[in-house]
């Protein structure tokens, strides 16, 4: 199968690792924007080389989209234009309605298939790319019946290579459940690591003090922007919800702390500790 992957970053690059392993991709084509990203894919062996988008779109079997969710949008329907009747096309965009929504009425639609494989981590570039990020994640699937059998056929199978689970959602559903899940997670350790470097001056204490439960919460503030603003911009209906609930509880906490209320605030984390069975379930 010849693949192009258009974004060598993190997640493009770890998914032509899996693929080349896998014996899927016979030929991997790289596209960036960033002339040190594709020099350094090709370095790496991530991809086997780079041609003009739409000759890379038009000769190939797979085009996977690992790159921001604004550009996903700006980009799909000019990328289905130039695609032969025999391509597939899949999305690794964090949300999902808008994607959905810009190639609504495209002649070509049943050869896109909306997807969210939802793995990470807080470093971007080719030289993030690793073999088996995938592995035990989930990725979801949107709008199934707006694909054909052929391309749900060979995303389900990219998938399953990966070592992924596929569930299906809605464009709308997924995106308010993962404002909850992820996207809050993100904003929050954003925000932790901005509020520590705001109130503590001296960088040495923050170094000298900062445990494995600190690193841990504010590893995602190690984010990319150039990623995650988008993805913020794309949903905030439901993010904003999301922070809305996330600001009381944090107002309610500090109510019960001024008071120096230990009881409540004692029953408070009990009832956090629930969180401990749902991510505990095998």
């Amino acid at each position: 199968m010849k693949v192009t992957v258009v974004g060598l970053g993190l997640i493009g690059g770890s998914m032509a690792i899996d693929l080349r392993k896998a014996g899927l991709a016979t030929s991997l084509i790289g596209i960036d924007q960033n002339p040190g990203h594709i020099s350094k894919a090709i370095e790496l062996g991530l991809v086997d080389k780079v041609l003009p988008e739409n000759e890379a779109f038009a000769t190939s079997d797979l085009i996977i989209l690992a790159i921001p969710v604004n550009a996903i949008g700006a980009f799909l329907p000019s990328v289905l234009d130039a695609v032969n009747k025999n391509a597939i096309v899949i999305d690794a965009g964090s949300t999902k309605k808008m994607i959905c929504q810009s190639v609504a009425g495209h002649s070509k639609r049943n050869q896109f298939v909306a997807a969210h494989p939802i793995a990470g981590t807080e470093y971007s570039g080719p030289e993030s790319a690793f073999q088996g990020l995938f592995s035990d994640k989930t990725n979801i699937i949107c709008e199934r019946d707006k694909s054909s059998e052929k391309a749900l056929a060979v995303a389900t199978k990219i998938f399953e290579v990966l070592g992924m689970n596929t569930i299906f959602m809605e464009p709308e559903e997924h995106d308010k459940h993962v404002a909850y899940v992820s996207h809050l997670s993100h904003v929050s350790s954003f925000l932790l690591g901005q509020t520590v470097l705001d109130i503590e001056k001296d960088e040495k204490n923050i170094f000298d003090l900062a445990g494995s439960g600190f690193a841990s919460t504010v590893r995602l503030a190690k984010s990319s922007p150039d990623m995650w603003t988008p993805i913020f911009e794309q949903n905030a209906e439901y993010l904003s919800q999301a922070l809305l609930e996330y600001i009381m509880h944090l107002q309610k906490f500090q109510y019960h702390l001024q008071k120096r209320d230990a009881k409540e605030l004692h029953k408070i984390m009990t009832k956090a500790n629930g969180i401990r069975r749902v991510l505990e379930k095998s």
